[in-house]
């Protein structure tokens, strides 16, 4: 998955440093990261490359092994071979390490951004020197990062699997059912009543497989195979699922990428290890 970058090491502990000409610089446009390919390989700038932007604001986001990461609070220009792309290149993108670094950096972006102002009286923030939390100085409001819970759910029905596609998102592979936990729910009530309320049918026989960080939508995914629990007759959702159907297991899709923990179960389904 997108986030296994060994034997590279993400490092996430909050220790800034000061930006120096080595540092790399991620820089979003909307959903779009700014990079260059070469030899079929990503490359993001670093302070060297844009020595005309070295008074402008970065802010220290995470270390990768002993590479420093900053974000660019304001978009970088295009040039020196550096162009903005869609940030679902990265899915794909090799070397993996930096395509996890260029993901993860869009969720920390976002959220110093959509975090600039006090929620409460709309002051400006102020960051704390100690750990990532912006702070409100005049009535002490604290943010931190947040992280959204959901669960991905593989509904089996003997040799098959019960398959979706989003009704109106970017996103148009075959999916799992998907959903994010509600307020005074657990992640095991999240399954049934997702399935429940995208596909009409019971389930039974959860079983947690695995968690991945799904930093394009600031998610903590849930991974569960279970089994369908009486009628398989489906009710869809159009308003959430374009299409959800049953597939045999060797009908489902093949997984180029590897990059989600969706197409991961998928495969553990169609190879029938689960």
């Amino acid at each position: 998955m997108i986030q296994d970058i060994g034997p590279h090491t993400y490092h996430n502990e909050y220790r800034p440093v000061f930006l120096t000409d080595r540092g790399i610089l991620l820089s979003y446009d909307g959903r779009s990261v700014l990079v260059k390919t070469e030899g079929g390989h990503l490359i993001f700038p670093r302070l060297s490359d844009f020595p005309d932007q070295a008074g402008k604001a970065f802010r220290w986001l995470f270390r990768e092994d002993e590479e420093q990461y900053f974000w660019a609070e304001q978009p970088l220009p295009e040039g020196h071979g550096f162009s903005y792309v869609p940030i679902n290149f990265l899915r794909a993108a090799e070397p993996r390490f930096q395509a996890f670094a260029g993901v993860a950096g869009l969720s920390l972006a976002g959220w110093y951004m959509n975090h600039r102002f006090c929620g409460q009286c709309g002051r400006p923030m102020e960051h704390s020197r100690t750990e990532r939390m912006v702070y409100c100085d005049h009535c002490h409001t604290m943010m931190y990062p947040r992280i959204c819970p959901a669960v991905i759910v593989a509904v089996r029905n003997g040799s098959r699997l019960l398959i979706s596609k989003y009704a109106g998102r970017e996103y148009k592979r075959a999916a799992l059912i998907a959903g994010f936990a509600e307020i005074g729910e657990t992640i095991e009530d999240t399954v049934h009543r997702e399935v429940m309320e995208e596909v009409g049918v019971k389930v039974k026989n959860l079983q947690f497989y695995k968690s991945q960080p799904w930093c394009f939508t600031d998610t903590l995914l849930f991974g569960f195979f279970c089994d369908l629990d009486g009628d398989d007759t489906l009710h869809v959702d159009h308003d959430e699922l374009a299409v959800a159907r049953w597939v045999e297991r060797e009908e489902l899709p093949d997984d180029p990428e590897k990059a989600s923990l969706t197409m991961e179960m998928m495969t553990l389904f169609k190879t029938g290890i689960l």
